[in-house]
């Protein structure tokens, strides 16, 4: 029995070392043909544009065509679910935006996005709570205490609903305590023309979209989502400061199908990182939007969406929330 037990271990260390030699020599030799990577949002968005910036560093790194395709529709679920079912062998890549929550906010799913492979955390920003002239406020702890005051009252707009700009709303209603009511658009444009115009009265939208209106005082800014102070607006609070805890992002990342050999997840994930934080894509992200090139490794990028969906399931789990 021994001898056999033996025997046994001794052809499955084998057998883990052929494979680990298999692996390591596929991952060497990808890409050996063309990558496509899936946008699951229409053609000329800001994940469109990141997503062709960062193929076209991938593509002259590895010299084969890095093909940028745009699988819009079910919210992102279909160009999602798509690579999901693809081989696991990195021809089919997908990048999309956060947060990756759709378990939450989907009763019923053809995949499984906690299976995707996580590569990247390509690149994030912060929101800023804005608020329009006509808001007495002209700080976050007035502003709280004047939302107190008058229950209902004041309202805050979004893009829709399960936006990111929603779930923030209602993350901050509720560590806040205070009592607001939602205004769902059908896109940032309009949203953003009401709030400038007066016809809301607040909204959570990033830093990028938000700064032209502030700096020429239609908006007035009182606090950003991030842990610590932007250098864009040195002078900005957090909302932290105010309301402990509060963290929201908007961020951008690579994902690979499930069952994708760590080898190769690690050689995207590193070209990926390479490729963000080039001066070309690194300066495009923070002049024009205002977001910040992360990258780092697939166990990195692992953690971050992993404390980024908890936060975001507390408030889908107490408010109700489901996407439309």
């Amino acid at each position: 029995m021994r001898k056999f037990t033996l025997h046994r271990l001794l052809l499955t260390s084998v057998l883990a070392l052929g494979l680990a030699a298999q692996a390591q020599a596929q991952a060497q030799d990808y890409p050996d043909k063309p990558v496509r990577i899936i946008v699951p949002f229409p053609a000329g968005g800001l994940t469109d544009a990141l997503a062709r910036l960062i193929g076209q560093k991938l593509s002259a790194k590895w010299g084969q065509p890095v093909l940028v395709e745009n699988r819009a529709g079910a919210g992102g679920n279909l160009g999602a679910e798509a690579v999901f079912r693809s081989p696991p062998d990195g021809s089919m890549l997908l990048f999309t935006a956060g947060p990756l929550v759709q378990k939450s906010l989907y009763p019923k799913l053809n995949y499984d996005p906690e299976g995707l492979v996580p590569l990247s955390a390509a690149a994030v920003a912060y929101l800023v709570l804005v608020v329009n002239s006509k808001v007495p406020a002209q700080t976050l702890p007035e502003l709280i205490a004047y939302a107190k005051a008058n229950p209902d009252k004041l309202n805050y707009a979004s893009q829709g609903i399960a936006s990111n700009a929603h779930l923030t709303g209602e993350m901050f209603k509720g560590m806040a305590g205070v009592k607001i009511v939602h205004v769902p658009y059908k896109g940032l444009a309009p949203a953003l023309t009401d709030l400038v115009a007066g016809q809301v009265d607040m909204a959570f939208f990033s830093l990028g979209q938000s700064l032209p209106h502030i700096r020429s005082g239609k908006l007035r800014a009182l606090a950003i989502s991030s842990e610590k102070r932007s250098p864009l607006l040195p002078d900005l609070p957090t909302v932290s400061e105010t309301v402990p805890g509060f963290i929201s992002t908007n961020w951008f990342g690579m994902f690979a199908p499930p069952g994708t050999p760590p080898a190769i997840a690690n050689k995207i994930s590193a070209a990926t990182h390479e490729a963000l934080h080039t001066p070309e894509i690194a300066s495009w992200l923070s002049s024009t939007n205002a977001y910040v090139a992360v990258g780092g490794t697939p166990a990195e990028t692992a953690q971050f969406i992993r404390q980024d969906n908890e936060r975001w399931i507390k408030v889908i789990k107490a408010t109700g929330i489901t996407a439309e």
